[in-house]
């Protein structure tokens, strides 16, 4: 392939037209020059490679035929001007015969160049019949004037085909943004989540507590119901490191964040408030429903898979949002809590009220 050609055939590729459906404005072009020049058959026909393409067509039996010294190819060897053949038996084309119409070769062509805008031949406008035919000036004008509405036609298609084509690449990107977007959001989120989590214990932190309280603090009070603070401390801890080591008293914590988890409502809030201090935050819960969280968390601490026995002791306190600031109910708790391990620890206070487990101590 000379660059020439290759030029011209990358002009047709452009149009991304050839081996597409039926179009009604081309079908209309054909109809049109059928009745102009009054023959029985007309066709846009595309030059592409080794073959001829027919866009549009009326009375041509096939849907492409060879290129190789075909009707077309003789049309577009001068661009500049619309090939008219009267008789072909008097002046013969050999590729005229590979051309049928209604089962007969053609004895009449005339066909008009399509070129695109750099004047690239893309192919003809061409009308046929199976008898010799004359067509006037006027037949001639009116049929280049089509072929001229046809590279209009192919030209609107192609810049809706890239206008298309563009609002994809915008919407895909766009798509691509939403998702970026969306991954970093979520990424975000999980630092958050992150950062806002004993790694140890998978509990909360002291940090994401003190915004949970910032966020308490800037809502009405009436509109916020009354709740428990239920503060836990893991007893002799130390001794726990000292005896067993200190994976031993990563255990030991792991186990208690388990307990107090699985103890408590998904409304509820747990938080790892100290090294083995957790507080739990227990919105809408009396007294009474504290202790029996409490209870439960003693009962699966003495449950837990572990080599060596641990005890806990609690301090309980309520809290009225609209009487009490947070502070004041967290240090009731923590009084609470004071007592249970002066009165000999494995056990829950209740805020003044000492309330001495069924579970005897270890």
């Amino acid at each position: 392939m000379n660059e020439l050609e290759a030029a011209r055939q990358a002009a047709l590729d452009a149009y991304a037209i050839v081996d597409s459906g039926p179009e009604q404005a081309f079908d209309d072009i054909v109809r049109l020059a059928v009745t102009l020049c009054g023959v029985s058959a007309a066709s846009i026909s595309l030059i592409d490679r080794d073959r001829v393409w027919f866009k549009a067509q009326i009375g041509v039996d096939q849907s492409q035929v060879p290129r190789e010294l075909s009707l077309c190819n003789h049309a577009i060897d001068q661009p500049g001007r619309t090939l008219v053949i009267d008789d072909l038996d008097i002046d013969p084309i050999p590729a005229a015969k590979r051309r049928r119409l209604g089962g007969k070769p053609p004895r009449f062509y005339a066909g008009a160049p399509l070129l695109s805008p750099d004047g690239h031949p893309l192919g003809t406008l061409s009308v046929a019949d199976v008898v010799p035919r004359h067509l006037t000036s006027q037949q001639v004008e009116g049929l280049e004037l089509l072929a001229r509405q046809t590279q209009h036609l192919l030209e609107l298609r192609r810049l809706m085909l890239e206008q298309g084509q563009l609002l994809t690449a915008r919407e895909a990107a766009a798509l691509r943004a939403e998702q970026a977007r969306a991954e970093l959001q979520k990424r975000h989120e999980e630092l958050q989540q992150t950062a806002s989590r004993d790694p140890l214990t998978g509990l909360l932190n002291r940090a994401a507590m003190e915004v949970l309280l910032a966020e308490t603090l800037a809502r009405d009070a009436s509109e916020q119901p009354p709740y428990t603070l239920l503060l836990l401390d893991i007893d002799h801890f130390k001794q726990v490191n000292d005896a067993h080591g200190h994976l031993a008293g990563d255990q030991a914590l792991r186990a208690v964040a388990d307990a107090v988890t699985q103890s408590i409502r998904k409304s509820d809030i747990a938080v790892r408030f100290g090294g083995e201090e957790i507080v739990v935050y227990l919105p809408g819960t009396a007294l009474d429903g504290a202790s029996e969280v409490a209870h439960r968390i003693r009962e699966r601490i003495a449950q837990a898979p572990l080599s060596f026995s641990i005890t806990v002791s609690m301090g309980i306190a309520a809290g009225d949002p609209a009487r009490d600031r947070p502070e004041q109910t967290f240090g009731r708790a923590d009084q609470a809590l004071y007592r249970a391990k002066q009165a000999g620890r494995n056990r829950v206070v209740i805020d003044d009220t000492p309330f001495f487990s069924s579970i005897d101590p270890d």
